[in-house]
């Protein structure tokens, strides 16, 4: 590759991350619109058994089709994406406060306290969340699903955190300033604030991302919420039977889990070696 084309590319770089950023920040709100306004855009009740023909193929009438005891499969998905979603915002704000916010205070304490935290931290990360989740579920029961997923991404997220806060202390700029004489109070709030200012968006989305699939895998796995309320994960578990013959029933949850994600990642910025 010639050196215009290499500088070609790089300078498209930035365009392209920025594009695909906003495409997902755009899909999250339509997402967020949807999920709030699930009682006025679903057609039918939670869990209404016949309302419609069973598996009754996708059609005007029933865009998304129905399940096979009637339920209109379009409402039902917009309820389990609701469900999911709320559960993960929840599970989101977990990973900010006992990941992100305290894995960066960890790094300000003392040397030996701080390290000891994040090898905790680092131990755990190497077990999957997912397993994490489960084990905290099966022990805390289904109701603290949000809270069980939310915990099991803490300890990579608290790491990731640490690794920067302690880059930041270490920069040209950072021993200026404490040789000047500014408290590292000061110091620990300006680079906190440094950092959720430029990284809030895309911290959050990654973790939003995380917890989604935890949480959607966790109810395809029957650990999440139960009936009459159910997940995107439990929507396709249900459907097993019929994914060769009536495909629609799990194939329009797995899709709004799937855009769910992706637009969470793509928000995220395709960071950590995912950049174009």
């Amino acid at each position: 590759m010639s050196l215009s084309a290499v500088h070609e590319v790089r300078t498209a770089a930035p365009f392209v991350r920025n594009t695909l950023r906003a495409i997902g920040v755009v899909g999250l709100a339509i997402l967020a619109i949807l999920v709030v306004g699930a009682d006025v855009f679903a057609r039918a009740p939670l869990g209404q058994a016949g309302y419609g023909p069973e598996l009754a193929f996708p059609s005007a009438a029933f865009p998304f089709g129905t399940d096979e005891i009637g339920r209109d499969v379009l409402s039902e998905t917009l309820y389990a994406l609701g469900s999911t979603v709320s559960r993960a915002v929840l599970a989101t704000i977990i990973v900010l406060l006992f990941g992100e916010l305290a894995g960066f205070a960890a790094a300000r304490l003392g040397l030996g306290l701080g390290l000891v935290l994040r090898w905790i931290a680092r131990v755990l990360g190497a077990v999957p969340p997912l397993l994490l989740a489960l084990l905290a579920i099966a022990l805390s029961g289904a109701d603290y699903a949000a809270l069980a997923a939310g915990l099991a991404a803490v300890p990579l997220s608290f790491a990731r955190a640490f690794d920067r806060a302690s880059n930041a202390d270490r920069t040209a700029n950072a021993e200026y300033a404490r040789a000047t004489g500014i408290p590292p109070s000061t110091l620990f709030r300006r680079d906190l604030a440094y950092e959720f200012r430029d990284r809030i968006t895309s911290i959050a989305a990654r973790a939003f991302a995380a917890v989604t699939t935890t949480l959607a895998t966790a109810s395809y796995l029957g650990f999440g919420v139960t009936p009459p309320a159910r997940g995107l994960g439990l929507m396709i578990a249900a459907a097993q039977q019929y994914y060769l013959t009536a495909w629609w029933i799990a194939a329009f949850p797995a899709l709004a889990l799937i855009l769910t994600v992706l637009f969470a990642r793509l928000a995220a910025g395709l960071e950590e070696g995912e950049r174009p």
